[in-house]
């Protein structure tokens, strides 16, 4: 587990600058989606699916 939780802080400190220097490419997908996968292998994935659900919801009652 603590490997997984570092590997997530890892490739979002990554995706985070990624983004920031707009240098988006096969190397920045790659990156987002290893941070994708480790995510969904930790605690987080129960409420950041919570939050995905809540907008959706949201979003269909406007």
């Amino acid at each position: 587990m603590a490997v997984t939780v570092s590997l997530v802080a890892l490739f979002g400190l990554v995706l985070f600058f990624l983004l920031r220097s707009h240098s988006l490419g096969y190397g920045s997908a790659f990156v987002a989606v290893m941070f994708g996968f480790y995510l969904a292998s930790t605690g987080a994935s129960g409420p950041v699916n919570e939050l995905t659900a809540a907008v959706v919801d949201a979003l269909g009652k406007i």
